[in-house]
């Protein structure tokens, strides 16, 4: 094995997804041996069409909550539904993922000796009493809500990291992800930017819950890429890693923002607020800045004008 050489063999897993995708994309842009792991539930090939004649890059079909035997000096674990659509469309599935394939990705660390970064969640606050959220505040989960299969199984899956780490030894990192927007989301998950932007684009009116008062961070994927990568590849801090813009913004002001960038017609209507929905949601990165150097460079402006062109181009994907 090449474990600390320039070139690595790196599992993603979930790498067909839309993070993952853009993790896939620039690992092998760098050179590494890369196997992109996936099952297809919310993944798609389109995600990595323009990798599978890369020499360096392997596509592997697989649920990770069944065992995988390789030989890889790191490991992300990416795979999870992530938006509320996804993971409430077959829960137990969701928290399986979670849970099962934490166990299998750090089962196959600990064999090989690779290190693995778990990508866990800003959803680990729950709806959060502290504001914004640092990474030693424990959160105010619902653990019997619709959305705890999600927040929970990550929850979970965190504590099984530490678990291993301090009984195994096994080599790990843990970031905390929040929401993130760019190319190659699904047009279809229900995340609030994808909504928005394939509403704006039909000339349907933009749906916001409540009264659109609710706060969210935004975070480009090339950044969130970036800190990802940054947490992987140092030896500082195993973490827990908060990694997300805290640049807030209401609901509104996304919707508003939105509508004025597509040069849309639509209007907002309003609709009741779901079961257990955040009121607010800001990471404190001051750990990552600190630690790793990361903090995010791309403005929202910029980054929705890169995501709607991507949408105008695959709307019907």
């Amino acid at each position: 094995m090449r474990k600390y050489s320039t070139t690595k063999r790196v599992l993603v897993t979930g790498g067909a997804g839309f993070l993952g995708s853009h993790l896939c994309e620039r690992l092998v842009s760098q050179g590494h041996d890369v196997i992109c792991l996936d099952n297809y539930f919310t993944g798609r090939k389109k995600n990595i069409d323009h990798l599978l004649d890369c020499h360096n890059f392997e596509l592997l079909r697989h649920d990770i909550t069944m065992p995988v035997f390789l030989e890889v000096d790191q490991i992300y674990n990416l795979a999870c539904p992530a938006s509320p659509v996804h993971y409430q469309y077959n829960a137990v599935k969701t928290i399986k993922t979670s849970v099962l394939g934490a166990i299998n990705v750090l089962g196959l660390a600990k064999r090989v000796k690779a290190r693995v970064l778990q990508a866990s969640t800003s959803e680990v606050y729950g709806d959060p009493n502290v504001h914004p959220q640092r990474e030693d505040y424990w959160g105010h989960v619902n653990p019997i809500g619709i959305r705890s299969c999600y927040d929970e199984g990550k929850r979970v899956a965190e504590t099984l990291f530490f678990d291993y780490y301090r009984q195994n030894k096994v080599d790990i990192r843990v970031m905390r992800i929040f929401n993130t927007y760019g190319p190659r989301m699904h047009p279809n998950d229900g995340r609030v930017v994808s909504n928005f932007i394939v509403q704006a684009l039909l000339g349907q009116n933009l749906t916001l819950y409540g009264k659109g008062q609710q706060t969210r961070s935004f975070c480009y994927v090339d950044d969130l890429i970036d800190g990802m990568m940054r947490l992987m590849n140092q030896d500082k801090i195993v973490g827990p890693v908060n990694i997300g813009n805290p640049g807030e913004f209401t609901i509104k002001q996304l919707a508003e923002q939105v509508i004025k960038l597509t040069g849309s017609k639509s209007g907002i209507v309003y609709k009741p607020l779901p079961s257990d929905d955040p009121r607010q949601r800001c990471p404190d990165i001051r750990l990552a800045r600190d630690k790793l150097g990361w903090k995010p460079t791309v403005k929202l402006a910029e980054g929705l004008t890169k995501t709607i062109e991507y949408f105008r181009n695959n709307i019907d994907a």
